[in-house]
């Protein structure tokens, strides 16, 4: 054991206390959790070594780029100027950067957002690459978003909201800041709103009006048009029928600036790019009603959209020709998740990055006049065979009311024999998708371990149609819960799976259904891990920041309403706690600001009330999500020991 630590502490996994056990950084508070072994921490290492890249930005002029990379702890701003060349490093902040673009014209600079401690109260701010020196350009203590130029490069247009420490009456409104990066002292508000939520500011050619979303749910959102220099605004998309809201986004000017490009799901199930014209005429459907387009660019120069469709989980990019509307011949790509859509300058090359089960993700471009690929960089751990990972297959089970649900399965290969133990990980969102992208470090229980590990899509999951979406709204929540019941059937019956022996993980959303799963299927699982998941609905939209509370209020019910309040309640696993008999482990971001940290300390304090056996850590640097590798390190390594003794033992 001396060997394997003094090799361990060679390569600097994580400091050592003492020869046999890892050092928990500083900012975790554990309670109840045991120590990580350092062999255990050892044989982890390789699996946390990987560094997927994301596109950033294209500069304007070379052809090079700005990349999403880990360097130490957490994600920073890369420079890549040759495929396949080292990223260097640009940034080197306390706290991720996940996002950045370059000024459209000569690109001396980029603009990025910043928080602290994952409190997601992002700052704006501009990297002169020449001085290396960062200029803030938003207040300090908002929450920025946007930052979109014109098409001059002399201005962008950016929201900001109060948060809640800064804001005594809690309420949700949104200013609209337009400012030129050079001269930030000339920052001015050009449009207010005293509720809602407001997204994705788009300038017009000529840079004298703004398109945006006001977004009031995954169900239903509206497109804007607003004159800068007067204020003046007016809602261009018609208004829904009765009980059939319509769902848009991201919208883009055309080049005449006659009409729009966005997503939009009137009359269909999908998510369709469309035409919506400024005028007079019907909006346009561009693509079919057999899958939901998820994002597009457009190239005025290249005459070109580029646009990704959702297939069955995987992304598929395609092509259409200005102005026909023709689509045109794929590029060759591997299956996986693509995202990042990006032209590059006047160029017919589009910029993206794709991850997949066997690639922690990568950045490619494709020039569709020349029909070339080309890979940028190159993420995976050479430590680590990447090639024997499991790939997911798709499995589908009917729930309780006869809808069939769906799900991604990963097994362990052929070494590990008879019935193998299951992790049931449930996403966030609600509204988000498994998909066979790549699952990072749970390719160690898979590979190493020989637990196999499914992924469900439960009702309210994306990607299904809107129908298929809002099967868990309001009253209809445990609706969810009962399909994860229906998948611990659909286990029972299978010759390769042990069904005594499953686990139920998630964070966020998935966190809820992680805990209402321990109360409703105690006598079903082994164990179950909750990460950043809400206890309770009523404190939780009670706490959760201003700016997002209508928003979660039109998927969850609202709290003020005296028998929603009583419902949600009712179906909180806080409710339920009494029923929990299996062993709980419960993880948290201290400045978590959409589900605060008082959900999960609640639910220790009631599973330690009952005797009920519950390991928590809280780390005090982090917010929705452990962001920051050290915490990484050890949360998994601790998730590791806890899946050991309640499976494998």
């Amino acid at each position: 054991m001396k060997r394997v630590a003094a090799l361990l502490a060679c390569v600097a996994v994580f400091p050592l206390a003492a020869q046999e056990v890892v050092t928990p950084p500083a900012a975790l508070t554990l309670d109840g959790v045991p120590p990580v072994p350092a062999e255990i921490a050892l044989k982890l290492k390789p699996y946390g070594e990987f560094r997927p890249h994301g596109l950033m930005s294209w500069h304007p002029v070379r052809r090079e780029m700005l990349v999403r990379r880990r360097l130490s702890a957490t994600n920073q701003v890369h420079l890549v100027t040759e495929p396949l060349t080292p990223p260097q490093p640009v940034t080197d902040l306390p706290n991720a950067v996940s996002s950045a673009g370059y000024q459209p014209v000569h690109g001396k600079y980029f603009v990025f957002p910043v928080g602290e401690g994952g409190n997601e109260v992002f700052r704006l701010n501009r990297y002169d690459l020449e001085s290396k020196t960062i200029t803030p350009l938003s207040p300090d203590g908002e929450r920025a978003s946007g930052g979109a130029f014109n098409r001059k490069g002399d201005r962008i247009v950016y929201s900001a909201v109060q948060v809640d420490k800064n804001n005594p009456e809690r309420n949700s409104s949104t200013r609209l800041h337009l400012v030129d990066p050079l001269k930030p002292q000339g920052d001015r508000i050009i449009a207010r709103w005293e509720k809602g939520s407001w997204f994705n500011f788009r300038f017009s050619e000529d840079g004298k009006r703004l398109a945006y979303v006001e977004f009031v749910s995954v169900n239903e959102s509206h497109i804007w048009v607003m004159e800068i220099n007067t204020g003046k605004k007016r809602r261009v998309t018609p208004p829904a029928k009765k009980g059939e809201p319509v769902s848009y986004g991201s919208p883009e000017f055309s080049k005449d600036g006659r009409g729009l490009f966005a997503l939009s799901d009137r009359g269909s199930e999908y998510k369709r790019l469309t035409y919506i014209p400024l005028g007079r005429g019907p909006e346009k459907a561009l693509t079919r009603n057999t899958y939901d387009v998820e994002d597009f660019a457009v190239s005025n120069e290249a005459n070109l959209i580029a646009f990704i469709t959702n297939e069955d989980g995987s992304s598929v990019l395609r092509f259409l020709e200005l102005p026909s509307m023709k689509e045109l011949p794929r590029p060759p790509l591997f299956n996986g998740v693509i995202g990042g859509l990006e032209w590059r300058g006047t160029s017919s090359e589009i910029g993206f990055h794709v991850t997949s089960a066997r690639s922690a993700g990568d950045v490619f471009s494709y020039d569709v006049k020349g029909n070339q690929l080309t890979r940028w960089t190159n993420g995976n751990n050479p430590e680590v065979n990447t090639r024997e990972f499991a790939e997911p297959r798709i499995i589908k089970w009917l729930s309780f009311d006869g809808r069939q649900i769906t799900g991604l399965h990963y097994h362990p290969g052929e070494k590990f024999t008879g019935k193998r133990p299951v992790i049931i990980s449930v996403h966030g969102g609600p509204e988000s998708q498994a998909r066979p992208g790549f699952i990072n470090r749970n390719n160690y229980f898979v590979s190493e371990l020989g637990i196999a590990v499914i992924y469900p899509n439960i009702r309210g999951s994306a990607g299904f149609g809107k129908t298929f979406l809002k099967l868990d709204n309001g009253r209809l929540r445990e609706d969810s819960v009962k399909d994860i019941g229906a998948l611990l059937d659909w286990i029972k019956l299978q010759p390769d799976l042990d069904a005594d022996k499953v686990m139920i993980v998630g964070g966020s959303y998935g966190g809820y259904v992680t805990l209402a799963c321990a109360v409703h299927f105690s006598d079903r699982i082994a164990g179950a891990m909750s990460t950043v998941g809400i206890s309770n609905f009523v404190t939780f939209l009670e706490r959760t920041e201003s700016y997002r509370r209508d928003l979660r209020r039109a998927e969850y019910g609202d709290e003020r309403d005296p028998e929603m309040r009583a419902f949600l309640e009712s179906i909180s696993p806080l409710a339920g706690v009494d029923k929990i008999t299996k062993p709980l482990f419960i993880a948290q971001g201290r400045n978590d600001p959409r589900v605060p940290y008082t959900e999960s300390e609640q639910m220790v304090a009631a599973l330690k009330k009952r005797g009920t056996p519950v390991w928590f850590m809280m780390a005090g640097d982090e917010g929705h999500g452990f962001a920051k590798k050290p915490n990484q390190d050890y949360l998994f390594g601790s998730m590791v020991e806890f899946a050991k003794r309640t499976l494998l033992q």
